[in-house]
């Protein structure tokens, strides 16, 4: 599987621009930089964008940013915050273990149905996820967009993780 496989299944058309870009930005290097992440290249789109930073001494995600869409899910912005004080206790392990895999294999990951469950502002939608690595090999971030519909009649809490097994999430192998 290959960035082509990912550029297949991605529906939305927003996510799509985003994929194309973190692929051009890595011209002829595996992976690009965060440096090489051009945002005037994708300027209709940032509100959708986010990207955490990875310490592999601390095993820790930092936040890096979110765009404005991101920031109203959420109801604050993850920049400047590990990822388990971001996402808290009860959904920091899984968060991170998909980090942490999408960095370190390296490869790309793509998700659809419950996005932005762990909030009370979820929907529908869809996510993908891309690596980077300021060396263009050894991971030190993602970059990632999510597009949803908001969905304000959903389940929240404990019935809300129930829908996490109707996701469809699909890692494909960096190339």
């Amino acid at each position: 599987m290959s960035f082509q496989d990912l550029l297949a299944v991605i529906a939305s058309p927003k996510l799509r621009d985003v994929a194309l870009h973190w692929d051009a930005a890595r011209g002829t290097r595996r992976i690009p930089a965060w440096k090489d992440i051009d945002p005037s290249a994708i300027a209709p789109h940032l509100p959708i964008v986010w990207a955490w930073k990875y310490d592999r001494d601390t095993d820790t995600f930092v936040g890096r940013l979110a765009g404005d869409t991101i920031v109203e899910a959420f109801g604050r912005s993850p920049r400047g915050v590990t990822m388990q004080e971001f996402f808290g206790e009860k959904w920091h392990a899984q968060f991170f273990a998909k980090h942490k895999r999408i960095v370190t294999q390296p490869a790309f990951t793509h998700e659809s149905g419950q996005v932005l469950i762990h909030t009370q502002h979820y929907g529908q939608g869809e996510r993908i996820i891309m690596p980077l690595a300021a060396d263009g090999v050894t991971g030190d971030g993602i970059f990632g967009a999510t597009e949803y519909a908001m969905n304000p009649n959903a389940p929240y809490g404990e019935s809300a993780r129930r829908f996490l097994a109707t996701d469809r999430i699909t890692y494909f192998p960096l190339d």
